[in-house]
């Protein structure tokens, strides 16, 4: 990814003086625990891997499935704990190993350990770490993909204006890596380059420049002798993407190359509105379910039926989750996307790499972050859970207490009933099941809010046949009151008594009907970015982005979704630095 969201604390941009020679000399001299030793004649031996990789490149990366990135730790800038994950430790690895992957993908950003003209030397101590943490990982049992990273966007994308430099700094870099690394055993791939892209070009010289870097990295690689003579290759698309066209552009490139041991890589974050909660993309719909669909299909069609392994390099949701911030996807939504990649993934015969930059796994305590949530992707690896159309059912305190139904999604399971803890609640008493329908009744429904505090009063489980059970939250809530506010483009919040609500997403328009805020092409603005919940003081914050964006003194009408289905009205009005917003 080119795109990081770095959390909200930093550690140091790295050691510095002293402290930076003795990181030096212990990552030449292999002190931290890792298995960089040297042989007698000084050159280094190759990693104990104990990997076993299949001949057929088909069967090596099925091999791979599931697979981990060691992301924002190596690709840093400008080094490895600059983006606050710390130094890597071979623990990581033995943990991500212990929870069942198979794989590691380790990004790694060349740009500042090396120098910016020929020979385009790279720093011995640099690749040395480099080799450290590929020889942990495969000494843990994992494959290791290694590649060109943040590179590709720092000085590759220059090569409409600066070809022969670019080409020439791009080579040298593969042929530096390729010596350091041609005796490592074949559970470690090469990847030429992270997400390609060219500044200044036409879509055809994009497809020409990267053809050109792809095979020239072949070349390098396979000329290199030791087992780069043998070893899997991947090769990857413009911008990582999935689209057919850059697809097709990736096949002619592989099937001309005529090398059995390629293996062709795109990236996938979802349906883009879906992924950050812009344009009215709050729930994995159909349209979000179908954009994965005919994505994973397209892969299968252009490259795993026709005998080109497939690896989806990075996966996820972007900014999702990010536990520094108000989450911009809804949980059980999320949930339903994770699981629909694990199942597509066995489906569709690809490997897939969950993009981790420090949001899954904490690289200090080595602890998943979100236990529940690691639990659905581990478990849509080997099968499937039933879901539903919501994880919450809102009952208003204003209102008398009336039936509340969800469809269920039983994703090829067989309902088994729910339960709260572990007692079973009774069917036809405390809910009604009718086709894919669960119906709780107003009895059951009373007895769960209790006292009627806003908020989550009870959480029941649906469990099915096979997989994870589905956690279904009983809300109180009324419709969120917002109150008059004055502020600065600066700093502005709106006072919000939320009252068991969530807030979904904001439509912003003129009088006129066009589009209010710095996303002009959707009235639905995005989520974090534009306006943002914040729970525990009682606001909703109206970013200066936002602000800043909107037509001086003209009221921009702001309507506030909750995933309750409630919505607010409120208008907002700019003149010059000062903001001033009234409730409809």
């Amino acid at each position: 990814m080119k795109d990081i969201r770095q959390h909200s604390y930093h550690r140091g941009r790295g050691p510095g003086g002293l402290a930076a020679l003795l990181l030096t000399l212990v990552v030449m001299l292999g002190l931290t625990g890792g298995t960089a030793l040297a042989a007698p004649d000084g050159t280094k031996k190759s990693s104990s891997s104990t990997v076993s990789v299949p001949a057929s490149a088909m069967d090596a990366v099925a091999a791979m499935q599931p697979s981990w990135n060691l992301g924002n730790t190596l690709d840093a800038i400008p080094h490895e704990d600059s983006w606050g994950n710390g130094q890597t430790t071979k623990a990581t690895f033995e943990k991500i190993a212990a929870d069942g992957f198979r794989s590691v993908r380790i990004p790694v950003t060349w740009s500042d350990h090396q120098s910016a003209t020929a020979p385009y030397t790279v720093d011995a101590a640099y690749t040395a770490r480099v080799r450290q943490l590929v020889d942990w990982a495969q000494d843990s049992g994992l494959y290791v993909v290694l590649n060109v990273h943040h590179d590709s966007w720092q000085w590759v994308s220059k090569m409409s204006t600066d070809h022969d430099n670019v080409v020439a700094r791009f080579n040298s870099t593969w042929k530096q890596i390729a010596a350091a690394f041609r005796d490592e055993p074949r559970s470690l791939l090469f990847e030429g380059i992270n997400e390609p892209q060219f500044e200044n070009a036409t879509a055809a010289q994009k497809t020409e420049y990267l053809n050109e870097l792809q095979v020239s990295f072949h070349s390098i690689v396979r000329s290199s002798g030791g087992a780069n003579t043998n070893r899997l290759l991947s090769l990857t698309t413009q911008f990582g993407s999935g689209d057919q066209a850059h697809m097709d552009d990736l096949y002619k490139t592989i099937t001309a190359l005529d090398d059995r041991q390629l293996v062709a890589q795109v990236h996938f974050y979802s349906w883009y509105p879906f992924s950050v909660n812009i344009a009215g993309g709050t729930h994995y719909d159909d349209v979000a379910r179908k954009h994965l669909e005919d994505t994973f299909a397209n892969l299968h069609n252009t490259f795993v039926t026709k005998g080109i392994p497939l690896y989806l390099g990075e996966y996820g949701l972007l900014d999702y989750p990010n536990h520094f911030h108000p989450s911009r996807v809804e949980r059980g939504e999320a949930l339903k996307y994770f699981e629909h990649v694990g199942y597509a993934a066995r489906r569709y015969g690809i490997t897939t790499a969950l993009w981790d930059p420090f949001a899954y796994l904490n690289r200090d305590t080595l602890q998943w972050r979100d236990p529940a949530l690691f639990a659905w992707i581990k478990s849509s690896w080997t099968t499937r859970s039933g879901t539903a159309s919501f994880d919450k059912v809102f009952v208003p305190k204003s209102s008398p207490i009336t039936a509340k139904s969800l469809t269920l999604n039983l994703n090829g399971t067989k309902f088994r009933g729910v339960w709260q803890g572990g007692t079973k609640l009774v069917a036809g008493r405390d809910y009604t099941v009718s086709g894919n329908q669960l119906t709780f009744t107003p009895r059951a429904l009373t007895h769960l809010v209790g006292n009627r505090a806003y908020g989550v009063n009870a959480t029941l489980q649906a469990r099915f046949t096979s997989g994870l059970p589905w956690n279904i939250d009983i809300v109180t809530n009324d419709v969120p009151v917002l109150t008059n506010a004055t502020g600065t483009t600066s700093s502005f919040t709106i006072p919000t008594r939320y009252r068991g609500n969530d807030l979904a997403t904001m439509h912003a328009t003129y009088a006129d009907g066009t589009n209010a805020g710095q996303t002009d092409w959707t009235p639905f603005q995005e989520f974090n970015k534009a306006f943002s919940p914040d729970y525990p003081n009682g606001t909703i914050i109206l970013t200066p982005e936002f602000l800043n964006a909107l037509r001086d003194g003209e009221p921009a009408k702001l309507i506030f979704h909750f995933y309750s289905g409630a919505t607010v009205t409120y208008h907002v009005t700019k003149s010059g630095s000062s903001v001033s917003g009234t409730v409809s």
